[in-house]
């Protein structure tokens, strides 16, 4: 009689397919199972791309994309659930509405506007979307700073503690605003919540890393799915994904970098 392997708890993506293999639900899946969760997918949207850029965006019907939701809620007690690319507005509403009526425990909300490469992920009539149905939602929102502006709809400044807060009213229960897109020798990572502010500061790397803002969203909602605290979680995703950004390599012919899951 062989011996059961212990059961993790599953953890949901609701994004977008990568041909590459670097971000989007594949970047999630890598990330769940190296994070000791059971990764499960409803998959928005196929894209066409590498490591030089995304050639053709494919949304599923939104029947499909429920019929996905559904399958994996009707069978598995699903301990976290992390979205990222949405696409359009319509997708948007129809997740929103879907999370409204399952409630998970925990929900992640990776702004996903901007690939890598500069293509646009998100129509522009869906941040209103995101920003009044989904994000009030959200336990922890996982916006980079140009996402931030889209959100706000201004300049951001530099007072970062007002960014924060302005975020935070927009609903969600924290607020990682990730540093990556900053200047300077350091990138420094801030998470929001009632309490306050904790700052992650780390080396910044000097290499471009594919599907890096997912797979720290990714990071997040397994360690939420594992009982860990929302500052516990945090903190321990965005040591894990320096790591990988340590462990980051070439597969293609651009410049971008796979990170090491």
């Amino acid at each position: 009689m062989t011996a059961k392997a212990r059961a993790k708890p599953n953890t949901l993506t609701i994004a977008g397919s990568d041909s590459g293999g670097g971000a989007g639900i594949q970047a999630d899946l890598k990330t769940f199972h190296a994070r000791g969760t059971h990764g499960l997918t409803a998959i928005t949207a196929v894209t066409s791309q590498n490591t030089r850029g995304v050639t053709a965006v494919h949304t599923l019907p939104l029947a499909h994309i429920r019929s996905q939701i559904d399958a994996v809620f009707d069978d598995y007690p699903i301990a976290a659930v992390k979205t990222g690319m949405l696409g359009s507005a319509a997708v948007t509403r129809r997740v929103a509405k879907e999370m409204r009526l399952r409630k998970p425990a925990w929900l992640v909300v990776d702004p996903v506007m901007i690939a890598t490469s500069g293509a646009r992920l998100l129509d522009e009539d869906a941040i209103e979307a995101m920003v009044t149905r989904l994000i009030p939602l959200a336990d922890v929102l996982t916006p980079n700073l140009p996402e931030a502006e889209a959100l706000l709809g201004r300049a951001l400044g530099r007072d970062m503690d007002t960014v924060g807060a302005d975020l935070l009213a927009l609903g969600a229960r924290g607020v990682l605003l990730k540093g990556g897109h900053g200047k300077g020798r350091e990138v420094i990572d801030r998470f929001y919540d009632a309490s306050g502010v904790i700052e992650v500061r780390h080396p910044r790397l000097p290499i471009e890393g594919h599907g890096s803002g997912c797979t720290l969203a990714s990071a997040v909602a397994a360690g939420l799915a594992r009982g860990k605290s929302p500052h516990a979680a945090v903190r321990e995703a965005i040591a894990w994904v320096n790591k990988t950004f340590q462990r980051a390599w070439q597969p293609g012919g651009g410049a971008v970098y796979v990170l090491g899951h």
